[in-house]
């Protein structure tokens, strides 16, 4: 058992931080935090510097590593800034589903684009009535010669708004039993015909990325956009997220290390009653607590992520990953404030910001209860 980076592994963790820290600016970051815009420009740059997709093999634009090296990336970011970070991870949601289920010319098609930084994918699961029920759903596909007519509404979908294309699960059989084996995936591009979004505002973390509700009014799907086997996506879906909710461990993961970077910075600096509050044990208690369940965290991420490169699927791992780390990032960040004082109640520290992004972690891909549900349904196994 050994629990060491490779050299290589630590060389892509430098290169990724150094990157992070000369791009990365404090003050640009507020700013679009405040117009809730996306940093376009930046993460083409981080495209092109190879950091974005670099678990894809290198046909497809990516570097030929493995999940784990995707992780060390993500949690780079976040840690350096947790709204960059999560523009940087982001914005190539739902494309894994394309590279472990699609065809050849799909790849092609829509991978390389992602990877060179000139497209932006979206994966759309929840619907308004579901929430984390995918089991059943109300967007139906109904074929058309050899392609589908596709109706229906998807919301909180990530990069809703600005992604060049969407994979959509939605029901192609309305008479299979149980539903979700009539389910499949749908690539549908953002020119096509009757396919509308719309921008979910004021939302309280992640502001510069974008959350959107989408509508599918008779979009015509061509045969060649449908993923995989039809009525097989419910199957590529839960798979899919065997990875994504470790990558969304590693984001709480990155958030809570930088939350906690900044508080034992500040309780070094900062003075009150004639010393510095690291020297006040209760200060001290805090720290050590947040370090441990960090490092705890960092743990079963990495566990999860190693264990998905060895090709196993293990759903109870991964949803234990994704609700400790998430959970964890929440109570870092609530602590880094309070370390902080008032201070740390203002947009201008960053861990206010920290706070608030930390807690879509909770939430996204599958809630800290869905993932407890999950764990519980394999212990009983």
């Amino acid at each position: 058992m050994d629990f060491e980076l490779t050299k290589e592994q630590v060389a892509i963790k430098e290169a990724v931080r150094e990157f992070a820290k000369g791009e990365f600016d404090k003050d640009l970051a507020v700013q679009y935090e405040l117009e809730h815009t996306f940093p376009r420009e930046l993460w083409k740059k981080a495209c092109e510097h190879g950091f974005i997709c670099i678990h894809f093999p290198e046909e497809y634009g990516g570097q030929g590593y493995n999940v784990l090296e995707n992780i060390l990336v993500i949690e780079e970011f976040c840690r350096q800034d947790s709204s960059f970070g999560a523009c940087m991870y982001l914005p190539t949601f739902g494309s894994e589903l394309i590279l472990r289920f699609g065809n050849e010319e799909q790849k092609k098609k829509y991978l390389l684009p992602i990877t060179k930084g000139e497209k932006i994918s979206s994966a759309a699961f929840t619907e308004p009535d579901g929430g984390s029920d995918i089991t059943l759903l109300s967007t139906i596909a109904k074929k058309k010669g050899d392609g589908y007519i596709l109706n229906g509404t998807k919301t909180f979908i990530s990069n809703g708004s600005i992604s060049d294309f969407c994979i959509v699960l939605c029901q192609t059989d309305e008479n299979a039993k149980p539903p979700y084996r009539g389910q499949t995936l749908l690539i549908v591009d953002a020119d096509m015909d009757g396919f509308e979004k719309s921008e979910l505002e004021n939302k309280m973390g992640i502001r510069m990325t974008s959350t959107a509700e989408l509508s599918f009014n008779d979009v015509y799907v061509p045969p060649e956009n449908v993923i995989g086997e039809e009525n097989r996506g419910f199957y590529y879906a839960v798979e899919f997220f065997d990875e994504s909710r470790i990558a969304v461990a590693a984001m709480a993961l990155g958030i809570a290390q930088g939350a906690f970077d900044r508080a034992y910075k500040y309780a070094q600096e900062r003075k009150a009653f004639g010393k510095k509050i690291f020297e006040f044990q209760a200060i001290q208690h805090k720290l050590a607590e947040m370090a441990t369940k960090i490092e705890t965290a960092r743990l079963l991420t990495y566990k999860a992520s190693w264990n998905f490169d060895q090709g196993r699927i293990d759903p109870k791992l991964t949803s234990m990953a994704k609700y400790y780390t998430s959970k964890i990032s929440g109570e870092v960040t609530y602590e880094a404030i309070q370390i902080f004082g008032g201070y740390g109640y203002f947009l201008e520290n960053e861990v206010e910001r920290f706070y608030r992004d930390a807690r879509i972690t909770e939430i996204i891909e599958g809630t800290s209860e869905i993932q407890m549900n999950v764990i519980a349904r394999w212990l009983n196994k």
